[in-house]
């Protein structure tokens, strides 16, 4: 009960606290089973287990006690809850101040915390591929959502920049110099061409790995060639990065800590966590049939001893209360041995690493890949950005059917902001932790849960303001005009208002942005059954007769239309005023 914003579900815990003597912080409020009981429940659990009295009784004893209050209308008991109602003008007044005031209240506050969040975090020398598209978003989600709430947030992108991969490619260079400028299909090219050679001659893979060699230790052709290709492939990223509307605090790859590997096995030696496993430097983790991997029998070194020295210099850095590594769950044992590492090696601040795993997307049944592509005869890599370009085919072609006034120049700008909306809301709707497949019907449906719906949703709000030929303006006037507000419909919408600030603590929390994405359907669908209601009855209307209601309504519309703004902005997509 603590963390709980919304300020009548925590005056409800603190009426019961009061009554029973029993913290609020360890008060449950959840909703009732029926929405005729109330507003809010409150279990009366831990007030009968410390006065040793049934939960029906004390439930019944603080109902019967109950005075209104400001913010709560009544109490009764039921079993052994107690259930409050609350303060309808009241509710309707804070949800409007919330959104249409400076918003500082909507969301609950937090300040010295910061996060680090590590994502996306491609390879160099490969496109960005639509499989990098969850960890890119769901991290952006994440660092949005800290951000809201007040945390200081420092987004990173790893890049995979160094290991033997990156010797495939120069020694791939220097056996096929390719003919014209250098790009990332050229390299990636390069680097499938090299893969399926070693199949025919292993003595390959040694030329690929005395290469990297050579990059470690310095050699200039190496350097001058791996540099090469982070700059091109860097370009290319970027252009994507910007559609999204992403930015990083911090693109610092793999390569960064070249220079702090050999202290951080240093330091494993000289705690004696070290050993030597059929020529291979490792760490033995008790319980654990593999050990973590720090240098190979040749002397190069992993991924795993870059991770170290990585999460050594974010400690260092930004001493984190939280880092977050957003990587596809096949990485599960690989960050369960990094932090179990870095615990052994006597670091307390270990246990505030996490591991934010998520779920495979297919297209078409299939996993996409980028272990073949072009040049390999082999069209399993599908491009980001062609994934973008044809949602953005699909949105446009159905605004031109929707919208025969709109500019051709609007319309491609609406279709950029839903195109691209749409497949990033597909990403972030289903649970984190689940596989699921990409449709393009209900990717690009203005119905149903999906982002365009809840895009349409926000443009019908801003249509209704539009048309009602008036601005919403937050005075006393509109405050005095909110008690017209009192039907069902309305308050469902003034209801989910109210849970946004806690609804964005709770996704931050658990790193699970569909929380938030769910909550933003349910908004809207609240939105839509209030808005439709006044198709059989015209008093129920927005836009009706009486001047005062108006003015209510419209409150409440805008009221709606910031916090579908709000919500789509922390998941990364744009709320077009038009659809």
């Amino acid at each position: 009960m603590a963390d709980v914003h919304n300020p009548f579900a925590r005056a409800a815990a603190e009426a019961v606290a009061a009554a029973t003597g029993v913290p609020a912080s360890e008060l449950t409020v959840t909703a009732p089973p029926r929405p005729e009981l109330g507003d809010f429940a409150v279990g009366c659990f831990p007030a009968a287990r410390a006065a040793g009295q049934p939960p029906p009784a004390i439930a019944a004893r603080v109902a019967a006690a109950f005075q209104p209050t400001a913010l709560l209308a009544s109490a009764t008991a039921t079993g052994p809850f107690v259930n409050f109602k609350v303060d309808r003008a009241a509710a309707f007044r804070w949800v409007v101040d919330a959104t249409l005031g400076d918003g500082a209240s909507l969301v609950p506050r937090v300040t010295d915390r910061t996060v680090c969040i590590d994502y996306s975090s491609p390879n160099i020398s490969k496109h960005l591929a639509y499989h990098h598209i969850r960890s890119t978003v769901i991290g952006h989600a994440l660092a949005q959502l800290h951000r809201e709430l007040g945390w200081r947030v420092v987004g990173i992108n790893h890049l995979g920049d160094w290991g033997t991969t990156h010797g495939m490619v120069i020694a791939a260079l220097q056996k096929w110099p390719p003919e014209g400028p250098l790009d990332v299909t050229t390299l990636n090219a390069l680097y499938v061409r090299y893969r399926e050679a070693i199949k025919e001659d292993p003595s390959l893979a040694d030329e690929a790995r005395a290469w990297f060699k050579k990059l470690e230790d310095g050699d200039p052709q190496a350097r001058a060639l791996w540099e090469k290709q982070r700059e091109v492939s860097w370009a290319e990223f970027a252009q994507v990065y910007d559609e999204l509307g992403i930015r990083f605090d911090e693109i610092r790859g793999e390569s960064a800590y070249e220079a702090d590997m050999p202290g951080v096995i240093e330091m494993l030696q000289a705690k004696g966590l070290t050993s030597i496993s059929e020529g291979a430097l490792v760490v033995e983790i008790p319980g654990e049939k593999t050990p973590l991997l720090l240098k190979t029998k040749d002397g190069t070194t992993l991924y795993a001893t870059r991770d170290l020295a990585a999460a050594q210099y974010r400690w260092n850095t930004y001493h984190f209360d939280r880092s977050l590594y957003v990587v596809d769950r096949g990485q599960g044992l690989h960050f369960k041995q990094l932090f179990k590492v870095l615990e052994m090696a006597g670091f307390d601040w270990a246990t505030r690493c996490e591991h934010v795993p998520f779920g495979l997307v297919r297209l078409g049944g299939k996993k996409t890949s980028t272990r073949a592509g072009a040049g390999a005869g082999k069209q399993d890599v599908v491009l980001l950005r062609e994934v973008f370009r044809e949602a953005q085919a699909g949105i446009r072609d159905r605004l031109r059917e929707s919208n025969t006034d709109l500019s051709d120049d609007a319309v491609d700008a609406i279709a950029r902001t839903v195109g691209v909306g749409a497949v990033v809301f597909a990403n972030l709707a289903p649970q984190r932790d689940r596989d699921f497949d990409f449709e393009w019907d209900k990717v690009l449906s203005t119905e149903g849960d999906s982002g365009p719906y809840l895009q349409y949703s926000h443009a019908r709000c801003a249509s209704i303001l539009r048309k009602s030929g008036t601005s919403v303006v937050l005075d006393d006037a509109t405050r005095a005009a909110l008690a017209r507000l009192g039907h069902d419909a309305e308050w469902a919408v003034a209801k989910r208002v109210l849970d946004f600030g806690d609804t964005v603590a709770r996704s931050a929390a658990s790193c699970e942005p569909h929380i938030l994405a769910h909550y933003l359907l349910d908004l809207a669908g609240d939105f839509s059954r209030w808005y439709t209601a006044g198709n059989g009855d015209a008093s129920l209307r927005v836009l009706c007769e009486d001047a005062e209601t108006r003015r209510g309504r419209l409150a409440l519309t805008a009221a709606v239309r910031t916090a579908l703004a709000r919500g789509l902005a922390l998941l990364g997509l744009g709320a077009p005023d038009v659809m």
